[in-house]
């Protein structure tokens, strides 16, 4: 080998020679160097994910960065929320409800080269449903009772019972599929058969991804070659790296209060749209005086609840009367069950022994719409003689810990992403400790059809009865604040399930 050594001299005018090039190259093209460059994002988000495999853990971080971007399922879910083909173009459900026989696209590969056919979407499902599952949403899969796979692009699922909801679960981060010879490393290393591979994570600052050259959707016209997503927790820097352009895009921003100081900007452009983010004051149904719904009752009639989301969150947000949103399927607007009225609040509390009041505690976890909704729910329970002291609490692990875990709590306040999750309420054990046989039987049935109008109906009833129990004091859903670059295409206004989907997302020429 001979090894030649440029002169600094010499090698300062190569480079200039080659930068020559390639502007003289872009201009042959019709492009500037600046518009070439814009195949790349920064997406900025607020909190870093624990890890990046959706399969094995429940923060909604990490299907924000590998959900429809690294990873894939055998459905997915639209930005209107419908279930959509994916890696199976096809499926035919049985009379009974009992087979689902999915046809899997040909083709595909995982990004390291692995096969994606029935024998790995079969090792996939076994992997989420079986004994040692830790898959967060492992319920969803309790119905599978065997797979077969006949053939390399046919995959059937038998069930023990109708479970009417299945297709849409199958959509859900949790259920993406993974390969046989990788899922132990996705935690870190994630491969999946999605437009964008994985490229690097720096952990406490940035996810890496690049364009996956040998996508098998030939169909889909994947404009980024590289996303960064970067994560910036104060809402104020968050502000200022939009400004000053370090990020594109902040599709989740976090300071509702800051969102008129992009007024007027002649480069960002703020967008609000609807979300699953549901915030509920969780009571311990199993505890003094919660035990007791008169009680339960009392305290929801003391939140005047436009109140909250005008203290709390600048006044951008949406009341509710039960755990569950207007973008949802039978929907009701239940606000009026039990409306702000400290007077019949304080009568309940009499009648139910406790005409003095009493003094709890709500543990707060540091997302900025929790401590701030409890100082406001706090002043108006001090109206009705109930104290109500506000413990900060660190939240994922503190707050996991104490509450989902132990049960160690009173009242605490959170918001509940997961779309149609109205289930919780039966789940046995679920923090909330409430226990309703009527509403049980709810949850059940609805899973007996897969006929949208009845499902809807019976939604209705169990919002009802969560409106009437109180389980939960129902505070408000929180919008989509977006504030992005104004040239950026294809971003979701609406966040149906929580992600970030950069497969149709472009810079404007």
């Amino acid at each position: 080998m001979i090894t030649v050594t440029l002169a600094p001299s010499a090698r300062l005018v190569r480079r200039l020679s080659l930068g020559a090039a390639i502007s003289a190259g872009l201009v042959i093209f019709g492009l500037t160097p600046a518009q070439a460059a814009k195949t790349s994002l920064n997406l900025g988000m607020t909190v870093e994910p624990t890890g990046l495999d959706p399969t094995i853990a429940a923060p909604v971080a990490i299907g924000q960065v590998t959900w429809q971007n690294v990873f894939e399922g055998l459905v997915t879910i639209d930005e209107s929320g419908k279930v959509q083909p994916q890696l199976a173009k096809s499926w035919d459900v049985s009379a009974d409800g009992l087979t689902y026989t999915f046809k899997l696209q040909p083709g595909v590969k995982f990004h390291d080269g692995q096969t994606f056919d029935s024998a790995s979407a079969k090792f996939a499902l076994d992997r989420a449903r079986g004994a040692d599952s830790v898959n967060p949403q492992k319920r969803f899969f309790a119905s599978i009772a065997s797979i077969d796979t006949p053939d390399p692009e046919t995959l059937v699922l038998h069930l023990s019972t109708p479970t009417g909801s299945l297709l849409y679960w199958l959509g859900w981060p949790a259920s993406v599929m993974v390969a046989p010879n990788s899922a132990a490393d996705d935690k870190t290393k994630p491969i999946g058969t999605g437009p964008f591979k994985f490229v690097n994570w720096a952990k406490g600052d940035k996810v890496e991804l690049e364009k996956n050259a040998d996508y098998w959707n030939k169909t889909a016209s994947i404009k980024l070659d590289k996303v960064t997503f970067r994560f910036i927790a104060d809402p104020q820097a968050q502000a200022a790296a939009l400004k000053s352009g370090d990020v594109d895009a902040i599709p989740e921003f976090a300071a509702p209060e800051l969102m008129s100081s992009f007024d007027g900007d002649a480069k960002l452009a703020t967008v609000i749209g609807n979300t699953e983010l549901k915030v509920v004051a969780g009571m311990n149904n199993a505890k003094k005086p919660f035990d007791d719904k008169r009680v339960r009752q009392a305290l929801m009639m003391a939140i005047d609840r436009k109140t909250v989301v005008d203290g709390a969150w600048s006044g951008l947000g949406t009341p509710i009367g039960s755990h569950y949103t207007p973008n949802d399927p039978g929907y009701v607007d239940l606000t009026g069950k039990l409306p702000y009225d400290p007077e019949k609040a304080k009568a309940l509390l009499v009648e139910a022994g406790y005409p003095n009041g009493f003094t709890f505690t709500i543990k707060s976890p540091q997302m900025a719409y929790a401590p701030r909704s409890a100082q406001v729910m706090q002043a108006m329970l001090a109206d009705i003689g109930v104290t109500m002291n506000i413990e900060p609490t660190e939240f994922p692990a503190k707050w996991v810990q104490d509450v989902m875990k132990d049960r160690a709590y009173e009242m605490t306040i959170v918001a509940h992403a997961e779309p149609m999750d109205i289930d919780i309420y039966s789940r046995d054990p679920y923090y909330f400790n409430y226990k309703n046989p009527a509403f049980n039987d709810l949850m059940k049935k609805v899973q007996e059809t897969a006929d949208p109008a009845e499902q809807a109906k019976i939604y209705a009833e169990a919002q009802t009865i969560l409106a009437e129990d109180v389980p939960a004091l129902y505070l408000f859903v929180m919008p989509k604040l977006g504030v992005w670059d104004k040239k950026l295409r294809g971003l979701w206004q609406n966040e149906p399930i929580p992600s970030n989907v950069l497969s149709n997302v472009s810079w404007e020429d």
